[in-house]
């Protein structure tokens, strides 16, 4: 059979979704992406179809299919494993000349869904003449050959606060690697995987906001002139950060020396270390019956410091999860203010060092003892500290609290 391709411009036009289970949850979002004023008809819905007609976002008659469904409607996706009530619908569309995609049966059907990957403005859809499989593969490899090759985009203008996550380069978001591959200028933290930088355009230029020879305010200052002055003569800049870019990460100000000079700004957040890297350690942040809440601090100062903004008074009275970034240097005054404040002494505490990379390595210790546990183990930054009863929630053989250490194996964490 030889296809006829199209692309179909369903913004603002009645689309009839028949059924509400699994099928209909997975081809409901790209159909209201598309703009499609989406109606579903089923005796039930999924929880996640349930949800998109709560926030209003689609619309549901909750009985079997009729026939005047159809009314009004440019397309139909079928979306039932039952072969009769599926050939009832497509034998109603047929009669009205409206095409109808079909689940449970593609040769039954007037149209097909086929693979799809989006660059940008560019989508590329890939039919398969019954191979599905090789559909999805040939896609993947398209997918993969735009991320790399296509020259910055329509529209990439100004500058791109982009998160990279907390270190392996696999957590950087699609939309973080499309931007970077779209880059004229990037201007790189060190705690951002160095190897993303492999696969930028070969004639892109690299700052390394790390070897700016100015002091920690004015090499701020000289990064904000740097993003500015690259985006006013027509790059379009990439800010690479570590984590999220606005998690102490003074993407703020660079959002706002770049508002003030009039400059466009795109921020792509990034995966957070304060919560990922926890949980690649095994230590979830919350969890039921043991810390419902938690709180994300910067340890960069003491807390004696007359500049610091914590209250640490207020964290030691809290039940739930205690976070410290840049903390590793202050641990000891951090921990003796904590229990001076009323936190317990012998609180759960974790140190995960150069979280997601293959340098993982894992402390558990106690509150009052995990200063000194760190320097013993040799731990270095960047480390992330977990206080609190979260750091054993998963652990059935946490024993008597004493300092563990353990480190990747083969590249997994133990």
């Amino acid at each position: 059979m030889t296809l006829y391709p199209l692309a179909l411009r369903l913004d603002g036009r009645r689309v009839l979704v028949v059924g509400g289970g699994a099928v209909a949850t997975r081809r409901v979002p790209a159909l209201l992406a598309a703009g499609a004023v989406v109606h579903v008809v089923s005796p039930e819905l999924t929880p996640a179809l349930r949800a998109q007609l709560d926030a209003g976002r689609i619309e549901w008659t909750a009985r079997r299919f009729r026939p005047a469904d159809l009314d009004d409607c440019w397309l139909v996706q079928v979306a039932v494993n039952d072969p009769g009530a599926a050939g009832d619908v497509s034998a109603a569309a047929q009669d009205r000349r409206i095409f109808c995609v079909r689940a449970d049966d593609r040769e039954a059907a007037t149209a097909w869904t086929p693979a799809v990957t989006r660059h940008g403005p560019v989508t590329v859809a890939v039919t398969d003449g019954g191979e599905r499989r090789r559909a999805m593969a040939v896609r993947d490899l398209i997918a993969e050959a735009l991320q790399e090759t296509l020259p910055t985009e329509p529209g990439y203008a100004g500058v791109a606060l982009v998160g990279s996550g907390p270190g392996d380069p696999e957590l950087i978001t699609v939309k973080g690697r499309r931007m970077l591959a779209a880059a004229d200028v990037v201007v790189v933290d060190r705690l951002a995987p160095g190897v993303l930088l492999g696969d930028l355009r070969h004639d892109a230029e690299v700052v390394d906001a790390a070897k700016i020879p100015y002091g920690p305010s004015a090499t701020q200052d000289e990064i904000n002139r740097i993003l500015v002055d690259r985006a006013r003569a027509g790059k379009f800049v990439v800010r690479l950060k570590g984590g999220d870019p606005y998690v102490f990460g003074r993407g703020g100000e660079e959002a706002l020396a770049c508002a003030q000079a009039g400059v466009p700004v795109t921020v792509v957040p990034g995966v957070t270390s304060s919560i990922a890297v926890p949980a690649l350690a095994g230590i979830p942040v919350t969890h039921r019956g043991v810390a419902h809440e938690f709180t994300v601090v910067s340890g960069h100062l003491p807390p004696d410091h007359p500049d610091s903004l914590v209250d640490w008074p207020a964290l030691a009275r809290l039940r739930g999860t205690v976070v410290v970034l840049m903390g590793l240097k202050n641990l000891a005054r951090i921990a003796k203010t904590l229990i001076g404040d009323g936190r317990a002494a012998d609180a759960p505490v974790a140190l995960v060092q150069e979280g997601s990379t293959e340098r993982q390595r894992l402390l558990r210790s106690t509150l009052a003892s995990v200063a000194r546990d760190a320097e013993q183990a040799g731990i270095r930054p960047p480390a992330v500290v977990v206080i609190g009863d979260v750091v054993t929630a998963l652990d059935h053989d946490a024993g008597n609290g004493a300092p563990r250490v353990t480190a990747p194996v083969d590249g997994m964490d133990e």
